[in-house]
């Protein structure tokens, strides 16, 4: 009877131990109230009638240089705030009218958010009903995930690599 007691306060001791790791590893992929989802503007990109023309536009009255074919672009480099040897850019894009990557063709515009965590912020986003794009793509500069706002516009989220 003794071993079958010992057995039982053994098998529920190793179900609370797995239990409260799971809770535990539940609690640090959560967001706490103080730490941003956000850490700063990865991109602004919009829409135009003409890009190739607008970008001329653009490179006679503001001196923007521009790289690309179809949709073009311009990378602002900078330097991070709190360690200057950390190299970052803001992309500044003009697509074709037609362009799809900026979600529903009433859309004219898109925001690239910079996060620190992909994933922990698309799970966030989901949880809170947020409508989140099932996908994800992993490219040589960082991971991209998409969602949309209640006003239905399409943002995007990137991780740098």
């Amino acid at each position: 009877m003794m071993a079958l007691n010992l057995g039982l306060a053994s098998a529920a001791l190793a179900v609370s131990f797995a239990f409260g790791m799971m809770v535990q590893a539940k609690h640090q992929k959560a967001f706490r109230a103080s730490e941003p989802r956000v850490t700063g503007i990865g991109g602004v990109f919009f829409k135009a009638h003409d890009a190739m023309k607008l970008a001329d536009w653009y490179r006679k009255h503001l001196g923007i240089s521009f790289e690309g074919e179809g949709a073009v672009f311009h990378s602002f480099e900078w330097t991070e705030k709190e360690d200057s040897s950390k190299a970052g850019m803001t992309v500044w894009a003009i697509f074709p009218e037609k362009s799809k990557y900026l979600g529903a063709d009433k859309s004219q515009f898109m925001i690239n958010y910079r996060v620190a965590n992909l994933e922990r912020v698309m799970a966030a986003l989901k949880q809170e009903g947020v409508p989140v794009d099932p996908k994800t793509q992993d490219e040589a500069n960082g991971k991209f995930g998409w969602a949309t706002d209640p006003e239905g516009n399409r943002f995007e989220l990137w991780e740098p690599k």
